[in-house]
Parts: C-alpha cells; sequence; structure tokens
C-alpha cells in the first residue's frame, strides 16, 4: 500500500461527525429503530457467506427490520378497516334464541293472561336491518378508510426508504473504519522502520538522543491510534449488524465490499436545477403522498361529520314465534249428548219454583284437552314484522355541529402537515446540494494542500535522517499532512454521500 493511498484513509476520524449526523440527515425525521429482540430471536448471518455489499445490505435489511414490519402490520390492520367499512352497505341479520322459567303469578305468553303457575317458555326471533339512507356516511367512510390504507402502504414506502439510508450509513462508517485500522497500522510500520534508521543515526552519533526519543513517543501514538481504530471498527461493525437485525454472536465471518469511490475532482463541478429536482421527489417520495392522502382523508371526515345533519331511514324486519308450557291446545272428540236445561219461574207471592217442564240445550262439540306441544306451539305462534324507521335530528347539544368544526380544524392541520413535508424536503434539498458543492471545493483544495504537504514532508524526511532536523519537526512536518489527507478524505466522502442523497431524491437507487 503506497502512502497516499493510505494518507487518505485516516480522515475517517473527521468524517465521524459527518456519518454521526446519518443520511437522514437530508430527511424530515429518523424513525426510531426497534429495541432489538432476544439474541435467540434474531436470524443469524451464517447462511449468507461471502462478503456484503451495500445493495444485499438494504435488502436484507428491508427483509428483516421490524421497523419496516411493524408499517406493514399497519397496512393490514387498514386494510381490514377498509373491508369492514365495505361490508357496512349490507344488511345486518341476527338469529335470538331464549330459555326461561316462571315461577308465581305471570302473564302467559300465549293466552296473555295472568296466571299462576311454574312454566318453561322459548322464544325465538329473525331481526334484520337495512340501511336506506343515511347521510351517505357509509360510502364516504369507504372512501376515507380507502384514502388511509393508500397512506400506511407510503409509509411502508418511507420506511423503507429511510431504513435504506440508515444502512448506508453505517456502511459507510464500518468501511471507512476498517481503512482506518489498515492505515494507522501502516503508520506503525513506517515509524518502526523509522526507528531502526534512528537508531544508526545515532550509534553513529549524526543525532541525539532526543530525536529517537521522539520518534519512539510517535510510535505509541500511532499504536494508540491502531487500538481506538480497531474498537470503531467492532463498534460500527455491531451498529450494522443490529441495524440488519443479526445476531453478533453467530456473525463472526462478517465481511463488506465496497467498489472503488471515483473522487470527487473526477466529475464537472456540481450544477443541478434544484426547482426541478424539487419537482421530481415532490411527485415520488412517499413521505409526501402520505401526507396528501391524508388531507383527502381528513376531508372525507368532514363528509362523514356532516352526514349527521340528515335524516336517516331504515328498514327492519323480523320473524318471531314462541313456546310455554302453559300453552293448551284441545282436539274435538265428537257431539255430545241432548242436555237438558231445567227452567224456573216465579209464584205469585214471589218464590221461585221450578218449572214443570224443561229446555232443550242442543248438541255441543266436546273437546280434550292436550299436554302442549314444542313445534305445534312454535307453527302456530309464528310472527312476522316489517317497518320503516325514520329519524330526524333536530337538537343533539350541538354534537353534530361541533363534531364537524373538529374534522375542519383536522383538515386544516393536516393541509399544514402536508405544507411542511414539502417545506422540509427543500430545505433537505438546498442544504444536500450546498453540502455537495462546498466539498467538491474543499477536496480541490485539499488536494492542493496535500501535494504541497507531501512534498515539505520528503524534504523532512532527508534532513531528518542527515541529523539536520530533530524529531519533534519532523513529527510535526509528518502529522501536518496526516491532517491535510484527513481533510482531503472528508470532502471526498461528503461530496460522495451527499451527491447519493441527491440522486436518492431523483428516484436514482441507492447504490455505491
Amino acid at each position: 500500500m503506497t502512502a497516499p493511498s493510505t494518507h487518505r484513509l485516516c480522515a475517517a476520524l473527521g468524517l465521524a461527525g459527518l456519518l454521526a449526523a446519518g443520511p437522514l440527515a437530508a430527511q424530515t425525521t429518523q424513525p426510531e429503530r426497534p429495541a432489538s429482540p432476544p439474541a435467540a430471536a434474531l436470524p443469524s448471518a451464517a447462511a449468507a457467506t461471502g462478503p456484503w455489499t451495500l445493495q444485499r445490505a438494504i435488502d436484507y435489511a428491508l427483509a428483516h427490520n421490524l421497523s419496516v414490519r411493524l408499517n406493514q402490520l399497519t397496512a393490514q390492520s387498514n386494510a381490514q378497516v377498509l373491508r369492514q367499512s365495505k361490508a357496512a352497505l349490507l344488511p345486518t341479520v341476527n338469529l335470538n334464541a331464549t330459555q326461561g322459567w316462571n315461577y308465581g303469578t305471570y302473564v302467559n305468553p300465549v293466552t296473555s293472561q295472568f296466571q299462576n303457575a311454574t312454566t318453561r317458555s322459548n322464544n325465538f326471533a329473525a331481526q334484520g336491518q337495512l340501511v336506506i339512507f343515511q347521510g351517505f356516511v357509509l360510502r364516504n367512510t369507504i372512501k376515507r378508510n380507502d384514502l388511509d390504507y393508500e397512506a400506511s402502504m407510503q409509509d411502508i414506502e418511507k420506511a423503507r426508504n429511510d431504513l435504506s439510508l440508515n444502512v448506508a450509513s453505517q456502511f459507510l462508517q464500518l468501511v471507512l473504519a476498517q481503512e482506518l485500522v489498515r492505515a494507522n497500522t501502516f503508520y506503525v510500520e513506517r515509524d518502526q522502520q523509522q526507528i531502526a534508521r534512528t537508531k544508526l543515526l545515532l550509534k553513529a552519533g549524526s543525532i541525539p538522543e532526543s530525536t529517537l526519543l521522539d520518534s519512539q513517543s510517535q510510535l505509541a501514538t500511532d499504536e494508540l491510534n491502531v487500538i481506538t481504530s480497531q474498537n470503531q471498527v467492532s463498534l460500527a461493525r455491531l451498529a450494522l449488524l443490529q441495524l440488519l437485525n443479526i445476531d453478533p454472536a453467530t456473525a463472526q465471518g462478517f465481511e463488506i465490499n465496497v467498489p472503488p469511490l471515483p473522487d470527487p475532482d473526477q466529475e464537472d463541478p456540481l450544477q443541478l436545477d434544484l426547482n426541478a429536482v424539487y419537482q421530481t421527489a415532490a411527485s415520488t417520495r412517499p413521505e409526501i403522498q402520505a401526507a396528501d392522502l391524508r388531507v383527502r382523508s381528513a376531508r372525507r371526515s368532514v363528509d362523514i361529520a356532516r352526514g349527521s345533519y340528515y335524516p336517516r331511514l331504515f328498514l327492519n324486519g323480523s320473524l318471531s314465534t314462541l313456546y310455554s308450557s302453559a300453552g293448551v291446545s284441545r282436539k274435538l272428540t265428537g257431539d255430545s249428548t241432548t242436555r237438558y236445561l231445567p227452567v224456573l219461574q216465579r209464584a205469585a207471592d214471589g218464590t221461585i219454583n221450578p218449572a214443570p217442564f224443561v229446555a232443550f240445550a242442543g248438541k255441543q262439540p266436546n273437546f280434550e284437552e292436550l299436554p302442549p306441544r314444542f313445534f305445534g306451539q312454535l307453527g302456530s305462534n309464528y310472527g312476522k314484522a316489517i317497518q320503516f324507521v325514520l329519524s330526524v335530528p333536530i337538537l343533539n347539544g350541538l354534537q353534530v355541529r361541533t363534531n364537524v368544526q373538529r374534522a375542519i380544524i383536522n383538515e386544516q392541520s393536516n393541509a399544514v402537515r402536508a405544507e411542511q413535508a414539502r417545506l422540509t424536503l427543500r430545505q433537505s434539498i438546498e442544504q444536500a446540494y450546498a453540502d455537495a458543492r462546498a466539498a467538491q471545493l474543499q477536496y480541490a483544495a485539499a488536494t492542493r494542500q496535500v501535494t504541497a504537504l507531501t512534498l515539505t514532508q520528503r524534504n523532512s524526511e532527508i534532513r531528518f535522517n542527515n541529523g539536520l532536523l530533530n524529531g519533534t519537526e519532523f513529527n510535526i512536518a509528518k502529522n501536518n499532512l496526516n491532517f491535510a489527507v484527513s481533510n482531503q478524505l472528508q470532502a471526498k466522502y461528503t461530496f460522495i454521500f451527499r451527491r447519493k442523497v441527491l440522486d436518492f431524491y431523483q428516484g436514482k437507487p441507492l447504490a455505491l
């Protein structure tokens, strides 16, 4: 590995602040990542062999991330709400059955007479209702729930976009941390070589002993940087695995692969029509579409609330029958024999005495009382009913008016949120463009600085080896070059990242 190629790697420390903001610095809000489940419930990366590219990491995260899954479940719930609102247009039909016992005096449900007995009774009924008119509440509810479902689908896409950007950010942090380890290791090896030369010069009496001590101090500093960068690799790797929802205990072989990235000076100066980028993003970004859908949903809620001003007309129907153990049925057994009735007459003295003749009553049919029959009573007591129910609202404590006003305010609030989402999107695009342009210019200046300091450092090394420069001044020249390379790398990755954000706003895939 050449010195220029390794010098540019040490800038990861300077880029840490940039990456800490994450790729969602250009977003309105960053969704909170849910707490990781127990390790036993996490997927394992053992089956996923080979190095991980950015696209592979994004695809895996989208398939296993819990935040995306929760948004999918929310959309499924809204789909069921939409289905239920459509089913509300159908008539309702219910069956009822009761069985009870009466003790003492009660009204016989069959004869409607008071009686004192212990009886068992059953009631069976089928009731149905059809909404004929309800102020268009049901249809507006369907339209509102349909808009809510579409908005929840856009929320899924927003969660996927946010997760993709988060994975790209953490992926880049791991790349820089790994390169930083290699860079610091290279510096340690070079320090060791320098110490070996310094010992020879000291033995020859060309330099004082303090020069060797300065070189050994620089070696200790670079060795500390190696340990620090290794810790950064472990933390960045752990954060990426947690974002992918992979158990770190089963991912010892997890590695990433990054293609060569072009330098900013290999591209023409960045020039974009920000208004065109905004128009493209506003027409495709899911958070904007979700906000617009919720405005339309709130408008339907206003129509639903106003529907309570209208009369309501329902069609009700019912079928019913009953059984009672007190019900009595009679069976005709034939004509009776002739019956004679005595005749009474009043005497002159006012007494009442039997007359010498009788009256003929004629023949009457005879009946036999039968025990109550269950199915017989059900057929005899069968009844039907149909009715129209009209409900006209007149005064209900201003509840309808209050609900309408609240719905209007909610619509206005959603309209403000939609406008705020557009404003945030425009500001994010402008900020990303400004950062990218500044980083491209900064990279060009940093490149010139690195070129100049490289010559200075080489000259210092020649003078140091010849005993014309002490160790402190040599280390200062070396660290100045390292700091310049750090600024150069920070500018490079700032430009690459912001450029990817701008491409993402234009609907281009997120890839390195």
